[in-house]
């Protein structure tokens, strides 16, 4: 690999005496790893996973593998047991540490890995609004969301602008994993290298000062934001966090090594394998001298860096805002917009629920929907379970209102894949557990065989971890995945 001239020098100039193993580093193969989906899972159940597994210092969900074993290509992969993800990405959210019952906003979510993260320490709880500005980008992290389970999350596609102005004050927390040069990725990344230029590094800067000042207007008092990039540019990581403290009052740094993830690290005891700070002398001189509050700042910043640990580059740092936190209630408004681009109609009450209730009761062991009433919207023939505390998002662009449970057919209704997912078997009536070779029938599209006294809808799963609907008769069951998923 050839690095940019212009990136070397500058490296070189910030990392002295450990420049070398940082270059060396590049000439190394990267470490992968995959985090436990705790919506399926518990972080115990990674040793029913068929891979040789090694635990990842910073965040107790996730594992390193060896590569030649491709998870990614498992049926458990497709089953949504895990979520392949790049190990340093993982502290990211260890680091937000969303706790059950928050209101939490990834404001540049796509693809995914920090969002289904997020998912898995809400368990299920709280209000997860997912955003990307790319429309084939929200697909994907829509796509993913669904894949693992995620009953809670709303996932928009707008400017972080109109995000700002549709939620001001809202959330208890908010990450800003924001779009920068990438330089921490090159090792796994040819197009990152390619594509980096000084221009480019200045032209990332002032798009992620817009993205802060929109997240700040998002946040509740007493709330917390994570800003983290993959570069090691500090025109992006501590110059990004000096403008912020000069612009925002009220604002100040947690210590990474005073979070949750920093005792995990610990417990781990693996001191090769350690991340470090930010530093001071990264940041430009055209800020001036620094006072003992914004030094204090810098280095409670966290900084991974791939000769020092097995990982590729980050940069991240929490930010939590004064005042009172208010956990999980919504003390902010929703600015309501005249013009709809979603249409929704409130199901609760409708004559045409009653369909819905019939197949509920065909499905579920227990089917008592009144609880869930006010939740219920219809977005044309598709019926939603709006996650709690939110109920307009009219004015915005979204992709996912919350979980898609069933599709309207004339008289009748037919269950959702994303329902699937979202269930355990325990759930349910009537589960198939498959073998492999069953399990890849299904997933190719095939029917399948199973009980011959099921008849109906039954939840088709592997190793415990569901993978869509059949529809049973006689011992046989017709292949309900989607046709777009399908092997």
């Amino acid at each position: 690999m050839e690095l940019p001239e212009d990136f070397k020098k500058r490296m070189k100039m910030l990392l002295g005496s450990g420049y070398n193993d940082f270059i060396a580093s590049y000439s190394e193969e990267k470490q992968p790893g995959l985090r436990i989906n705790t919506l399926k899972a518990g972080i115990r159940d990674a040793g029913r996973l068929p891979f040789r597994l090694e635990g990842i210092p910073w965040a107790r969900e996730g594992f390193y593998y060896n590569k030649e074993e491709r998870p990614g290509r498992h049926l458990l992969h497709e089953a949504g047991a895990y979520y392949i993800q790049e190990p340093s990405a993982m502290a990211v959210t260890s680091l937000l540490a969303p706790e059950k019952g928050d209101f939490v906003c990834d404001l540049c979510a796509a693809p995914g890995g920090k969002s289904t993260h997020i998912a898995g320490r809400l368990d299920g709880t709280g209000l997860l609004v997912c955003n990307e500005i790319s429309k084939p980008r929200a697909k994907i992290l829509s796509q993913n969301i669904e894949r693992l389970g995620v009953c809670n999350a709303v996932v928009c596609n707008e400017s972080p602008d109109r995000m700002a102005g549709h939620f001001p004050g809202f959330f208890d927390k908010i990450l800003v994993d924001a779009p920068c040069s990438g330089e921490g990725m090159f090792r796994k990344d040819d197009t990152a290298v390619e594509e980096w230029s000084m221009e480019n590094v200045k032209m990332c800067a002032a798009r992620q000062k817009v993205i802060l000042n929109c997240a700040a207007k998002m946040l509740k008092p007493g709330g917390e934001i994570v800003y983290s990039t993959c570069t090691f540019a500090p025109d992006e990581d501590e110059d990004i966090l000096i403008w912020f403290l000069r612009e925002h009052s009220g604002y100040k740094v947690q210590d990474w090594k005073d979070s949750g993830m920093a005792g995990y690290i610990k417990d781990k005891g693996d001191k090769d394998n350690i991340p470090g700070n930010g530093n001071v002398s990264f940041v430009s001189e055209s800020y001036g001298a620094l006072s003992d509050g914004e030094k204090e700042a810098i280095a409670g910043s966290l900084r991974l860096w791939p000769h020092k640990i097995k990982g590729e580059g980050h940069f991240a740092v929490k930010l939590r805002k004064e005042g009172n936190a208010c956990t999980g209630n919504n003390t902010g408004s929703i600015n309501r917009k005249k013009k709809k681009m979603v249409k929704s109609q409130t199901a609760s009450g409708k004559k045409e629920l009653e369909g819905f209730k019939k197949m509920a009761g065909e499905i579920f062991v227990t089917a008592d929907l009144g609880k869930y009433a006010s939740r219920f919207k219809f977005f044309g023939d598709m019926l939603y379970l709006m996650p709690e505390g939110i109920n307009d998002i009219n004015g915005i662009k979204v992709l996912r209102p919350g979980l898609h449970i069933a599709t309207r057919k004339k008289d009748r209704f037919e269950p959702a894949h994303a329902l699937a997912k979202a269930l355990k078997p325990e759930f349910v009536r009537q589960y198939h557990g498959c073998s492999q070779p069953q399990a890849l029938k299904y997933l190719h599209g095939e029917t399948i065989s199973c009980d011959e006294g099921f008849k109906g809808w039954v939840l088709i799963g592997y190793e415990g971890f569901t993978l869509g609907w059949g529809k049973a008769q006689g011992g046989i069951a017709k292949n309900h995945y989607p046709k777009g998923l399908r092997i």
